[in-house]
């Protein structure tokens, strides 16, 4: 077996209407820390201890993002980990986000969510 060329992902870019507004969502909803915010994009950290970041880039002409049909089920591009699913299903419907029902079954469970921008977003545990 080959040395893997990398070793994990630096940057996860998401499209938005306006970084301003969406870094709070994600700030307010997710607990995401804003480590700086321009007029284009805003960077976040997912956990203090993450290494990987999400940049909110504006776009023009904004669009959600959309994955292409398939047929592994597979309808966004992201998943996020939970320690726990169930409390973070729980906290996303008590405020107010959109969500899908939980997936799967024993220790390979999932959802889908929403953001602001109607963006997918997975969380799995």
């Amino acid at each position: 077996m080959s040395k893997s060329l990398l070793k994990g992902i630096e940057g996860v870019f998401i499209p938005v209407k306006n970084p301003e507004i969406s870094a709070k969502w994600y700030e307010e909803i997710l607990g995401f820390r804003l480590i700086y915010i321009e007029e284009e994009a805003a960077v976040m950290k997912i956990h203090v201890q993450a290494q990987t970041v999400v940049c909110l880039v504006r776009t023009k002409d904004h669009q959600p993002m959309e994955f292409p049909n398939n047929d592994f089920g597979v309808g966004k591009y992201y998943n996020f980990i939970s320690d726990d699913i169930e409390e973070t299903y729980r906290s996303l419907i008590e405020k107010n986000v959109r969500v899908n029902q939980i997936g799967g079954e024993g220790t390979s469970r999932f959802f889908t969510f929403y953001d602001p921008d109607n963006n997918p977003l997975g969380v799995c545990q």
